[in-house]
């Protein structure tokens, strides 16, 4: 019996230890993947272009279950790497593993800043690569890699790449479509992305400007040329096709809107819009699919080697490849590792909140009783800029009424326009906010800032006290009929919290209505300070009136009409100390 028990306990032990190897790898696999989907999907989730990246992983899921059904046979796998190539992976592999680190810290301050996410998606691609490497080696890379970077098509592009784009194909689809409108005989006139026709403005956004269709025709196109196993020369083409098949789509869906509005009103164009955009997807899906089942016809007969073989593959077995793995303690190194990170990552951010007191919340009463009140559309590019969770425009007009000495009694009519957004715990950057300021956009728009009349507090009817910035602007008269224009502006951005009595800290100085910046710079200053978007909303109120104001008598009619416009959720009263 003891040679039977002295070969049957090491084979024991060892499967045990191929086991326990097993699912450390997959915890480690599924834990980079995890948080790389969970960090891409807020993009996913607020950015209609990119809605199809929910999909993308399961995408990537089945394709490597498909290349694991004729994964190469024991035969093929290569021999034995060398010491370097051992070396130079590891190396690889741990720089990607220490990055992932501040990767993390600056992802959880800067979940909205697009570079992090390529960066994440890089690391997370390299160490599964080198994995499915140190398995099989150069076969198995070769046969896996596809399923693996399939995930970079969700990955949403970077601004300097993508506003180009999106800018080009919004007067492309535009310019097209107005020419075809014009030889069908309906009156259509361009005005850069937008056509005018006889009944209204049809704008070309975005949304409708074809983008959201290339990308979703680059995802189809690479996902049926990976399913049909063609070449790579076969794969172009088929991704070629559905990005031709998404621009000629898109531009008879313009097409129809633009005639909708020409025949029943510019209003019927939104019971369309949706059904017209869904239609183009359906079409780049059916045309690609039919595509690819041509060009799969057409597949050269040596092609049909790469289709699975099952009789051989039968044969590989898992166990026998679990030996490539590396050691059990290296492996739960690194799945300590990126624990660690998470909650290092996280406590960052916790340690720099400790202190902060919940803010009282308030929300806007809307004049909807008002003379003229209306809702504005909010426009595309707003809410791509911004990404608030909540937000609404309106305007109105209201007379003077000298209920206070310090108006003038012939103070002209207000024409108010008021615009209100808030953002959620988590949702974004703590700076996103800034990015509709009035001395950001106005002038964007041919006002010219006049004067800076600095922060002042305003009462309101909850017992609550908000802090408003107060701009001037003018535009002058472009012409011989049209006469110079006045606006003062209040603006006010608040967080949810506070911090102690008195306090000049980061968040206090980095969150006040007197900080502009929020690019690069402000982005690494927050992350330095620990600062993360706890919940912010924004305020602002334009008065524009035919001729100059005094700021005494524009601040005293903003005052008059705040308390009508905010509404508390409390009834603490936050003082200048504690702003």
């Amino acid at each position: 019996m003891n040679p039977v028990l002295t070969q049957t306990q090491p084979a024991i032990k060892h499967s045990e230890r191929g086991l326990a190897r097993l699912i450390l790898g997959a915890a480690i696999a599924g834990m980079l993947w995890l948080v790389l989907c969970r960090h891409l999907s807020g993009e996913w989730s607020i950015n209609e272009q990119y809605s199809y990246g929910w999909f993308v992983p399961f995408f990537c899921a089945y394709l490597f279950w498909l290349r694991w059904e004729d994964r190469p046979t024991e035969s093929e796998l290569r021999i034995a790497e060398t010491g370097m190539q051992k070396v130079v992976a590891l190396s690889i592999v741990a720089f990607a593993l220490i990055l992932l680190l501040p990767l993390r810290v600056f992802e959880i301050g800067n979940p909205d800043w697009r570079p992090l996410g390529w960066i994440h998606a890089g690391v997370v691609v390299t160490i599964t690569l080198l994995a499915i490497w140190a398995i099989g080696g150069v076969p198995w890379l070769r046969h896996f890699a596809f399923p693996i970077a399939f995930i970079l098509v969700a990955v949403p592009w970077v601004t300097p790449i993508e506003a180009p784009i999106v800018q080009g194909l919004m007067r492309l689809v535009a310019a097209v479509a107005a020419e075809a409108v014009n030889l069908c005989g309906i009156p259509a006139q361009l005005e850069g992305n937008l056509i005018r026709v006889s009944n209204g403005l049809v704008g070309v956004s975005e949304a409708c400007s074809g983008v959201r269709a290339l990308q979703t025709a680059l995802m189809i196109g690479l996902l049926f040329g990976e399913l049909k196993r063609f070449t790579v020369a076969r794969r172009a083409t088929l991704v070629a096709v559905a990005i031709a098949l998404s621009m000629v789509a898109n531009f008879f869906r313009t097409f129809f809107l633009v005639l909708i509005a020409a025949r029943d009103g510019v209003n019927a164009v939104d019971r369309w819009h949706d059904f017209a955009g869904y239609s183009i997807v359906a079409l780049v899906f059916v045309g690609t699919m039919a595509a690819a089942a041509l060009l799969g016809r057409r597949q050269k007969s040596e092609d049909s080697s790469i289709k699975p073989q099952t009789s051989n593959l039968k044969h590989v077995q898992l166990s026998s490849l679990v030996t490539s793995f590396p050691n059990f303690s290296f492996l739960l190194s690194v799945l300590a590792w990126l624990v660690l990170v998470e909650l290092a990552a996280a406590g960052w951010y916790r340690a720099h909140e400790h202190g902060l007191v919940p803010r009282t919340r308030w929300s806007v009463s809307w004049p909807t009783a008002q003379s003229g009140f209306r809702d504005l559309k909010i426009d595309e590019t707003v809410r791509q800029t911004l990404r608030f969770d909540e937000g609404r425009a309106a305007r109105w007009y209201v007379a003077h009424s000298p209920s206070q000495e310090t108006n003038p009694p012939d103070l002209p009519r207000l024409y108010c326009t008021l615009f209100f957004f808030r953002w959620n715990p988590g949702g974004g950057t703590l700076l996103r906010a800034r990015a509709h300021r009035p001395d950001i956009c106005l002038p964007s728009s041919g006002w010219e800032e006049a004067a800076d009349d600095g922060v002042r507090l305003y009462d309101t009817a909850s017992n609550l006290a908000l802090p408003f910035r107060h701009f001037e602007f003018v535009r002058k008269r472009r012409g011989p009929f049209e006469h110079d224009q006045f606006a003062h502006t209040f603006f006010c951005l608040q967080q949810d919290w506070l911090e102690g009595k008195n306090s000049t800290g980061a968040r206090t100085a980095l969150a006040s209505n007197s900080s502009r910046d929020w690019g690069v710079t402000a982005r690494v200053r927050a992350v330095e300070d620990g600062l993360r978007d706890l919940g912010q909303q924004s305020l602002e109120l334009i008065m524009i009136v035919p001729r100059p104001l005094e700021a005494a008598a524009a601040e005293a009619k903003f005052a008059e009409l705040l308390p009508g416009l905010i509404k508390g959720e409390g009834a603490k009263r936050v003082t200048s100390d504690q702003r």
